[in-house]
């Protein structure tokens, strides 16, 4: 098997959002939330990998004379990925009879933020990846420790 250098490129992009979002599942693991490192890691580079293969999809329907039967449009793409990983996501809000509290919401949001992730890799922008990846992590578990330490001074 010979890999060329679209496929080592996909693999390699993929990997990296992997491990960037594994960075973000960590403080969810952490915390005992329903969606840790393996989900973050799974909508990352699964987010990566279908940006990725927009082009290559185009380019494969181009060369069966298909493109005249298939409509091509990347950013519907992009929209199936956001409406399925929310629909993932709504599986790990929870709000439970006689409480007030709705538990999960930050846990959903984050695997949408993995989604972010994954694109920004995906289309070369490896540094605002990196950025988000520790701004998710300022977000998630800086800003909870502060505001446990806030709330519990009233």
């Amino acid at each position: 098997m010979n890999i060329d250098t679209e496929e080592f490129h996909i693999i390699w992009h993929v990997l990296l959002a992997s491990v960037l979002t594994m960075l973000v599942g960590l403080e969810r693991e952490k915390a005992n939330k329903a969606a840790g490192i393996r989900t973050n890691m799974i909508v990352g580079g699964f987010t990566c990998l279908t940006v990725l293969l927009i082009n290559p999809m185009i380019d494969f329907l181009q060369l069966q004379n298909s493109l005249d039967v298939v409509e091509t449009d990347p950013i519907r793409v992009l929209q199936a990925i956001v409406i399925g990983i929310s629909f993932i996501g709504a599986g790990t809000i929870i709000k439970s009879r006689g409480e007030k509290e709705v538990r999960g919401i930050t846990t959903a949001a984050t695997l949408l933020y993995s989604v972010g992730i994954g694109i920004c890799v995906a289309i070369d922008f490896l540094a605002t990846a990196i950025a988000l990846t520790t701004l998710i992590f300022v977000i998630n578990y800086l800003l909870n420790v502060f505001t446990k330490k806030y709330t519990s001074l009233k």
